[in-house]
């Protein structure tokens, strides 16, 4: 099994920036998918960015609403994923999940199998 623990959520004001942190233990076997979701409360929760890891093959998928605003990026050796959020605003506040999952097809699935507890990020206007 996968346990998955994230952090760096907190209070920003418009346009601030956080960063998120998602350790990772136990074992993904490749190909694997590893992202970010968000639920905003009366909302449906969405996808953020996620990244596909299959052999030497790796991308990045992003919500429309982020893009150009939010990064992905790993340490390997830390099994650690990061989300760098800028320009926030205040609709990104929301509880914030890290997610993983096999990978199967070249592309990651609709729904992930390992969930953290989820951080909070609220940006105020």
């Amino acid at each position: 099994t996968v346990q998955l623990v994230e952090s760096g959520g907190g209070s920003v004001q418009a346009g601030g920036s956080l960063r998120l942190s998602c350790a990772a233990s136990g074992y993904l076997y490749n190909p694997y998918c590893m992202g970010w979701f968000r639920q905003a409360p009366g909302k449906e929760r969405e996808g953020v960015a996620s990244i596909y890891t299959g052999g030497i093959s790796t991308y990045t998928y992003y919500a429309d609403s982020v893009k150009g605003r939010f990064t992905l990026s790993r340490d390997n050796a830390k099994w650690t994923l990061y989300l760098q959020m800028n320009s926030l605003k205040p609709e990104d506040s929301a509880m914030y999940y890290c997610a993983a999952a096999r990978a199967y097809g070249g592309s990651c699935p609709a729904n992930f199998s390992y969930w953290g507890q989820g951080t909070q990020v609220t940006v105020s206007s």
